[in-house]
């Protein structure tokens, strides 16, 4: 049956990813062909359809960094204050693939103490000096890891101009000499005269000395290393921030994120709010090149307002990710694959994406949800098992765990994020919960093995790319069925005395449990 068919069918049930299934088509390519390139909001896409949920279990540098670099992008949460959450993003923004074109520098008047602090807390142990310390300053020279030592006290009070290394005796290349046809810095070019250079960092300085651009071995390995990750025109990683909305820090926010980050999404449980249209206003009136993500919200006239208000992406989903308790406190939300298709199609109207936030809980979602039309998934749990997400493992019954919590838990809403639910006064019922999930590893590694199952989903449907898959959509060749609970059960492992360790399992909710033969419940990841 026809999606759109389906639904008509359907009308008025609320249903979830787990209540249909799609129908295989002919296929005549390899997996490999299969292209994940999708669109984020009306100006940004990426090269994967995945990015974070803003939540302080999920997302801050780390992860953003990670994501971004593997193609997706980050959304840093606010339960921190407004300039904490600007220097992750600048902190994200200058962890360049490649070249840096916003190097830190500083002074030569600077103390020892102050670059001891920046290796300390953002990583880098290069840094070019310039005459007033911006960092298209005229070039004095560079201070490296080699010239100073942590342990020894002597170099405390000692300045940057008594240890650097003089612009003289380092080794540069001329701006001038690396600018292609079209006035671009040429990478290739660039590149080679670093490993030219023998040396771990190589400025490009203008004839005038003015620094331009540093390049570093390190980033040349990582643009070497990752080369679908997620970069604006500068060459910095994409990220985005959340935005409050019921809070007088949100304009707050904006001035300090505005001109750092490429998406906002103002964060709020209920998006369709006078409140949520305002700052959406007020964004696009200040920031006209900033995009902006609406949301959350589940119906086709929600949308219609975010999108009239100026909003480049609607975020949809209330009530349905693992921790959301919404529609067990309000009765207020929507099963998350109606939510979904309504959605996309008073976006789709208006050429705006739409970012499926909640209800995936293995690759099959994400495969459903993108069928229906979304641009992008936002995820949550599956993020929140990584080595780069917020917070420390701990092992219980011999599983490696993290925490993960719902902005709407008692304790994410004690630090901050009430104001996501329009609750300022003192009595709070939470609307989510805080609990662990299992660990998944790295970024790096994870996501490789999400995607592959994703496409892996979309060769079986015969579909090249994303474009190809919603231009099919649209000509009625995607067909869905409505799956039973006898379905359900005969789609699970089923009717076995054990499962090997060799399969890899995902477990998110009871009914999808697998035990081993003493009852225990297995844990492990379905991607």
């Amino acid at each position: 049956m026809h999606i759109d068919d389906f639904f008509e069918q359907h009308a008025g049930q609320s249903l979830s990813y787990d209540d249909l299934i799609l129908l295989p088509g002919f296929v005549d390519f390899s997996i490999d062909a299969v292209d994940l390139t999708s669109r984020l909001t009306r100006e940004i896409s990426l090269n994967i359809p995945i990015v974070s949920s803003p939540m302080d279990t999920v997302s801050e540098a780390d992860l953003a960094i990670a994501l971004a670099l593997q193609g997706g992008m980050g959304f840093l949460h606010y339960n921190m204050s407004p300039e904490d959450q600007g220097k992750q993003a600048v902190r994200v923004k200058r962890y360049q693939n490649g070249v840096i074109f916003e190097p830190i520098t500083l002074p030569p008047t600077a103390t020892i103490e102050e670059v001891i602090t920046i290796r300390r807390e953002q990583g880098y142990s290069t840094i070019p000096i310039t005459h007033d310390g911006s960092p298209h300053g005229r070039f004095l020279g560079l201070i490296t890891k080699y010239d100073y030592s942590t342990f020894t006290p002597a170099y405390k009070g000692q300045t940057v101009a008594d240890r650097m290394m003089s612009a003289e005796h380092v080794t540069t290349a001329n701006f001038e000499e690396l600018v292609d046809a079209g006035g671009e810095l040429d990478l290739v070019q660039a590149n080679e005269r670093l490993l030219d250079s023998h040396s771990a960092a190589l400025p490009i300085v203008e004839r005038s000395g003015v620094l331009r651009y540093l390049i570093t071995r390190s980033d040349l390995d990582k643009h070497e290393q990752y080369p679908n990750a997620a970069v604006d025109r500068s060459q910095g990683l994409l990220v985005g921030a959340a935005v409050e909305t019921w809070s007088e820090k949100a304009h707050e926010r904006l001035e300090i994120l505005g001109d750092t980050v490429d998406v906002i999404v103002f964060d709020t449980s209920q998006g369709h709010t006078s409140y949520a249209l305002d700052l959406i206003r007020w964004a696009k009136r200040h920031y006209p090149e900033l995009q902006v993500m609406g949301g959350n919200v589940v119906t086709e006239d929600a949308c219609e307002a975010l999108i009239s208000a100026g909003a480049d992406a609607i975020r949809v989903g209330m009530g349905s990710g693992s921790i959301c308790t919404t529609q067990e406190v309000g009765g207020i939300g929507r099963g998350q694959a109606t939510a979904v298709y309504a959605c996309v199609r008073a976006c789709a109207r208006a050429g705006v994406p739409v970012v499926a936030d909640g209800g995936i809980a293995k690759s099959a979602d994400i495969v459903k949800a993108l069928s229906l039309g979304a641009g992008t998934v936002m995820l949550g749990s599956l993020l929140a098992c990584t080595d780069e997400a917020p917070g420390r493992y701990q092992i219980k019954d011999g599983i490696r765990l993290k925490r993960y919590r719902g902005m709407g838990s008692v304790a994410a809403m004690a630090e901050g994020s009430a104001s996501r639910y329009g609750l300022q006064q003192s009595l709070r019922v939470p609307e989510g919960v805080e609990g662990t999930v299992p660990s998944r590893g790295r970024v790096a590694e994870w996501i490789p093995c999400l995607l592959q199952g994703v496409r892996q989903g979309l060769h079986k449907l015969g579909h090249r790319s994303l474009e190809q898959l919603y231009d099919r959509v649209k000509n009625g060749t995607v067909q869905v069925e409505k799956r039973s609970e006898a379905a359900k059960a005969e789609g699970r492992v089923h009717d076995l005395y054990s499962v090997g360790t060799e399969r890899v399992e995902y477990i998110s909710r009871s009914d999808n449990s697998v035990h081993d033969k003493s009852g225990r419940e297995r844990h492990g990841a379905l991607v």
